[in-house]
């Protein structure tokens, strides 16, 4: 359970922070509404769920001791690195700087949100760091895990699409992303830097 809490604070505060999905759903909901917005938001899900399960099934095939310490060992330095650039970015919210998106149809905002999910490669590399924190579970729990984690990016990606629907929304988010960028980042250096330590502790024990 406490593995569990932990990948799953790690996860959802990481997607609080927005990158170029946020924008494109942020602009789809502005400009087709907030149903065919969730067109994307499906996109996006399903392309997560692609890393999901490539990332996971890699580490859960992968049986060498010295395979997994290097995966975990990656994975760590990986979300440590992420945690310390969120600590020293200055978050803001410019919609005018995000990708463009012309009034379009539910299903080409599907095909948009699939696109933006595969062509970012930062989600491939969290996701295999977050496989790699929880590389000795059980095979049920690693479904699990990923169940959790598509549900988790579907439900917050409609809701954005909901809420965000409007400048005077993305204003208002504004003003509280710096302080989420700072507790996300801080929380992935812990929770990376926890992963590092853990295998050190593990080599040296």
């Amino acid at each position: 359970m406490e593995q569990f809490v932990a990948v799953a604070i790690a996860h959802f505060l990481a997607l609080l922070i927005p990158g170029v999905d946020f924008f494109l759903i942020a602009r789809a909901a502005m400009t087709s509404g907030w149903r065919n917005a969730t067109g994307a938001c499906l996109g996006i899900a399903t392309a997560n769920g692609i890393f999901i399960i490539a990332a996971f099934s890699g580490v859960a095939l992968v049986s060498h001791p010295v395979l997994l310490n290097a995966i975990q060992l990656a994975g760590g330095s990986f979300l440590v690195f992420v945690g310390v650039a969120f600590l020293s970015s200055k978050a803001s919210i410019d919609l005018e700087q995000g990708p463009s998106a012309e009034r379009t149809t539910w299903l080409r905002n599907f095909g948009l949100g699939i696109a933006s999910g595969l062509l970012n490669p930062k989600n491939a590399l969290f996701y295999v760091s977050l496989a790699a924190a929880v590389s000795t579970a059980a095979p049920p729990a690693l479904v699990f895990y990923g169940t959790w984690m598509f549900t988790v990016v579907l439900v917050w990606d409609v809701f954005v699409a909901v809420v965000l629907g409007s400048r005077r929304a993305l204003a208002r988010m504004g003003r509280v992303l710096p302080w989420l960028t700072r507790l996300a980042g801080g929380f992935l250096v812990l929770f990376g830097g926890g992963m590092i330590v853990s295998l050190v502790a593990l080599l040296l024990g």
